[in-house]
C-alpha cells in the first residue's frame, strides 16, 4: 500500500528517491497494483494523479462474479459499473469469469451486473477491442426461471440481451474502434446441442470489425456460419458448403479445434469436415478397453485431410488398446505445415526416435506406460534421444510417465 508517508522527503534532502523516479518506472510500478492502491497513490501529488490518468494503465480489466452479496466490501455490480463509469473510457481488453450460479437469485444477480457494465461502456464509449466471458454456463438450470418454461440447454433471453448489449457496444463506436476479438466459449458448459435462438446468427453478423471469434462447436450451424459471410439461410445441422462459402468470403480464415471425450468417428466425421480451414487441432480422449472406440481413423483419414494447413497438433490418447505410432508417424510425415507436435499416449520407444527424424518440428511426447519400475524404459530413451541433443535449436522434449 502507498500513501503521502511513503514518499516523504528524508531530513536533509531536497528531492526524494520516489520523485526522482522516471515516469516510465511509475508505470510500471503502478500497472501491479490493486484498484484500492492505485486509487491512494494518486492522491500522493499532482504528477502522481497525473501519471495514473495515462490510458496506458486502464487498458486491461479483469472481473470476477458470482452474485453474492458481502457485507464487508461494495457489491460486485456497483464495483463492476462504477470502474466502467469512471475508467471505461480507456478499457480495451476485459474479461469477464462468473462463478457458475446455484440459484435463480445469484443467476439474476450475475446478469444485472454484466449487463450493467456492458450498457456502460456503451454509454461511455469505451473503445473495448477484446472481450472475453468465461464459464457464464448458460445451460445451468439455475439461469431459467421456472415460469418461462424454457429448456435448459435452451439460449434464454439473458444471454440474447448480453449478446446485444455487446454488439451494441460495437456498434456505439463503429467505425472508430470496436471489438476484434470476441471469447464466447464460456456461455455453455456442455456441448450438447443448444435451441439457440434465430436473432443469434444476425447478432454475430453486426460485429463487422472481428478477427478472432471463439465459440462453443454447439453454437455453430449452417445459419451461423451463412450470416458469418453474409449469406443466411435457415438450416439445422452443419453442411460443407457453408464452410466452403465462409472460406470464400474470408480466404484468410483460421479455425482452431478443441475435441473433448469424442473418439466415436461417425461424431469426428460431423465435427471434422474437408471444407474447413484448420490451422490447429487439440485432442483430449480417454476411452477404456471395453469401449468400441478407435483414434486410427481420425489419424488415418480425417486429420490428412487438411496436410495443407495443419499447423499445430496435440493429441492426449489413452490407446492402450490399439497401436497408433504408424498411424502417428505416417500423419506427421504428410502434413506439410505442421510447426507444433504435441502427443501424449501409449507409444513403442523407437517411435520418438523416428519422430525426430522427420523434421526439426518443435515436439512433445509423453509416453504414458503401465509399468511400474520406468528406469529401464527411460534409459533406452536417453539412448534414442543421445544423438538428437545438438544442434541446439532442435526444441524437443520427450519423457515416460506412468498412466493412472
Amino acid at each position: 500500500e502507498l500513501g503521502p508517508c511513503d514518499v516523504t522527503e528524508p531530513e536533509g534532502s531536497t528531492d526524494s528517491e520516489w520523485e526522482m523516479l522516471p515516469d516510465v518506472c511509475l508505470l510500471h510500478i503502478f500497472k501491479y497494483l490493486s484498484d484500492g492502491d492505485r486509487s491512494r497513490a494518486s492522491l500522493v501529488c499532482h504528477h502522481w494523479h497525473k501519471i495514473m490518468r495515462l490510458p496506458c494503465l486502464w487498458r486491461w480489466r479483469s472481473f470476477h462474479l458470482s452474485g453474492r452479496l458481502s457485507k464487508y466490501k461494495q457489491s460486485e455490480h456497483l464495483s463492476a459499473v462504477g470502474y466502467a463509469d469512471n475508467l471505461g473510457v480507456f478499457l480495451e481488453s476485459l474479461e469477464v469469469t462468473v462463478c457458475p450460479p446455484r440459484s435463480v437469485v445469484l443467476a439474476q444477480r450475475l446478469h444485472n451486473t454484466i449487463c450493467g457494465l456492458l450498457n456502460t461502456l456503451v454509454r461511455v464509449q469505451a473503445p473495448l477491442k477484446t472481450l472475453s466471458i468465461i464459464r457464464l454456463e448458460l445451460d445451468r438450470s439455475s439461469w431459467v426461471s421456472p415460469e418461462s418454461g424454457l429448456f435448459p440447454n435452451s439460449f434464454d433471453p439473458q444471454g440474447l440481451e448480453l449478446l446485444s448489449a455487446i454488439v451494441q457496444n460495437q456498434r456505439s463506436l463503429s467505425p472508430l474502434c470496436g471489438l476484434s476479438s470476441l471469447d464466447l466459449r464460456g456461455f455453455f458448459s456442455v456441448t450438447v446441442p443448444n435451441h439457440l435462438n434465430r436473432n443469434i446468427p444476425q447478432m454475430l453478423q453486426k460485429l463487422q470489425g472481428l478477427t478472432h471469434l471463439a465459440l462453443s462447436y454447439s453454437w455453430l450451424s449452417d445459419e451461423l456460419l451463412l450470416a458469418l459471410s453474409e449469406s443466411i439461410r435457415a438450416r439445422r445441422v452443419v453442411y460443407g458448403y457453408s464452410w466452403a462459402t465462409l472460406v470464400s468470403s474470408c480466404p484468410d480464415l483460421k479455425v482452431r479445434l478443441t475435441v473433448e471425450q469424442v473418439v466415436d468417428t461417425q461424431q469426428l466425421a460431423r465435427i471434422l469436415l474437408p471444407e474447413i480451414p484448420l490451422v490447429e487441432y487439440n485432442m483430449t480422449a480417454f476411452y477404456s478397453t471395453d469401449e468400441i472406440c478407435s483414434a486410427k481413423p481420425l489419424l488415418q483419414t480425417m486429420l490428412p485431410w487438411y496436410r495443407h494447413s495443419l499447423q499445430n497438433l496435440t493429441l492426449d490418447l489413452s490407446n492402450c488398446s490399439e497401436s497408433l505410432d504408424d498411424e502417428l508417424l505416417e500423419l506427421v510425415n504428410v502434413c506439410e505445415s505442421l510447426v507444433d507436435l504435441r502427443v501424449w499416449a501409449f507409444l513403442e520407444i523407437s517411435t520418438v526416435g523416428r519422430l525426430l527424424k522427420q523434421g526439426d518440428i518443435p515436439l512433445q511426447v509423453r509416453i504414458y506406460t503401465t509399468v511400474e519400475n520406468i528406469e529401464e524404459q527411460e534409459d533406452q530413451l536417453m539412448e534414442i534421444l543421445s544423438p538428437f541433443c545438438y544442434p541446439p535449436e532442435l526444441q524437443f522434449l520427450a519423457v515416460i510417465c506412468p498412466y493412472i
